[in-house]
């Protein structure tokens, strides 16, 4: 049917808004995405070198705490405890509104994207709302980036080398090792994703052996709350890394053949073919054109990555624009899709009790079976609808809609004027009959919002 600026919304972004003109094109969504990032601006979070001076900080009053036994202390360790979990709460709300206000609802449909396929999250206390600093630093500034920068950025990131373990990783013949044999050894947890979910994917041009050589390549990365990413030559394997027929790296240790082996498999054509058909499938269709898929792959391998370049290849291809919209989507896409609905005001969320905050937002992702940036491993979320359209996800979607709107939108909106801005050429008879036929205005928001034409993309 070629471009349509409301299935752009819908597609693309996180759904019509009231408030909020739908983009005039293609190359007007590449020109807003390439623009500043003002929601970043307007609904900070934390970068991940703020939250690990929260770290820090923190483990002193814990370590103080277990020191003394002088309950003062204990307090002090408990309020900070309680006080960043306050926080990450708050995090998801402006998330939330991020998606709710922006002009560019491509930006942070990518920035959700991207930080799947880069799944990462903390394994213990205080790792536990890290997510989102990471997202922060690694993720959104290089949305617009290359593949290979951001690539790079997520290997390399704290919360990355703690999730996969690969900050206890050491060389089988390094000084380390030589001086305390004790120490965990080899891991491969962070080569392995790199190679099977990264970049080349499952099934790629890779054997186990390279999988190890990139493993004893990444000897050497890891970080500390108080400095960041390092790299410790002493806990690098010596020599040099054979990878997929290349060779890396060398006495001394260093960081550049690193980055150099990520850059080599971030510009591989069969990168290139994954990230292709992963974008196409999340964006259009569980089972996307293959015409589309190669287009994307063509433009990924002429541009050496350059993502920029990449969504304009997925943007102009016509089956981007097939119609009808075939993904179902996500909780957390449904949730943020529902605010932008309603305009969701900033100022009323600042006033929202925690106890709401939970039932309009977490609670409900929990028992929808997308719990907040928490997804079960590093493959992410699912992309498949069936994966989301189970009878206790359908039923807590049904509840989510009659109930959360009006926590948090008090002044509803006409129904019939909600089913123009929220669902416009794609409001079916049925949804304008519901909404029409409602008991109450309320109930006239809560079938548009759970209606089957709302739950696609």
């Amino acid at each position: 049917m070629g471009f349509s600026a409301q299935l752009a919304e819908m597609r693309f972004g996180y759904g019509m808004s009231p408030v909020v003109a739908p983009p005039a094109s293609p190359e007007a969504m590449l020109t807003a995405l390439a623009a500043p990032d003002e929601m970043a601006t307007r609904f900070p979070i934390d970068s991940f070198g703020q939250f690990s001076a929260w770290v820090v900080e923190t483990r002193k009053l814990r370590k103080a705490f277990q020191k003394t036994k002088d309950q003062e202390k204990r307090e002090a360790y408990r309020a900070a405890r309680r006080a960043q979990n306050e926080v990450g709460m708050e995090w998801a709300m402006r998330a939330m509104l991020r998606c709710t206000h922006t002009q560019c609802g491509f930006r942070e449909r990518l920035v959700a994207f991207w930080a799947d396929h880069f799944t990462a999250k903390g394994k213990i206390g205080l790792l536990r709302t890290a997510t989102a600093p990471y997202i922060e630093d690694a993720i959104r500034p290089n949305v617009t980036a290359t593949f290979g920068d951001m690539l790079s950025a997520v290997v390399t990131h704290p919360l990355m080398l703690h999730f996969l373990d690969q900050n206890r990783s050491t060389g089988p013949n390094s000084k380390a090792v030589k001086r305390n044999d004790r120490l965990d050894g080899l891991n491969e947890n962070l080569a392995r994703e790199v190679m099977e979910l990264h970049t080349l994917g499952v099934g790629g041009p890779y054997s186990q052996d390279d999988v190890r050589q990139l493993a004893e390549l990444f000897t050497g990365l890891t970080f500390g709350f108080d400095g960041g990413f390092q790299f410790r030559r002493g806990f690098a394997e010596p020599g040099a890394e054979q990878i997929m027929g290349k060779s890396y790296g060398g006495d001394p240790a260093r960081l550049g053949p690193v980055l150099e082996a990520l850059h080599d498999l971030a510009v591989h054509p069969v990168t290139a073919r994954h990230i292709a058909s992963k974008l196409a499938v999340h964006f259009v269709s569980d089972t996307p054109d293959e015409s589309l898929v190669a287009h994307v792959t063509e433009r990924y391998v002429a541009s050496g990555g350059d993502l920029m370049a990449v969504y304009g290849a997925l943007l102009e291809h016509p089956a981007a624009w097939d119609t009808p919209r075939a993904n179902v989507k996500p909780p957390v896409d449904f949730i943020a899709s529902g605010w932008r609905a309603l305009a969701v005001d900033p100022d009323h969320v600042a006033q929202l009790r925690r106890r709401d905050m939970r039932r309009t937002l977490v609670n409900p992702l929990r028992d929808m079976g997308q719990p907040w940036q928490d997804p079960n491993g590093p493959d992410g979320w699912p992309e498949q609808d069936e994966a989301w359209i189970t009878p206790q996800g359908v039923a807590m979607r049904l509840r989510w809609a009659v109930s959360a709107p009006q926590v948090l939108c008090p002044d509803l909106p006409e129904p019939m004027g909600f089913v123009a801005s929220t669902l416009g050429d794609f409001a079916d008879e049925h949804v304008q009959f519901a909404a029409r036929a409602a008991e109450s205005q309320s109930d006239a928001i809560g079938m548009v919002l759970a209606a089957p034409a709302f739950q696609r993309r």
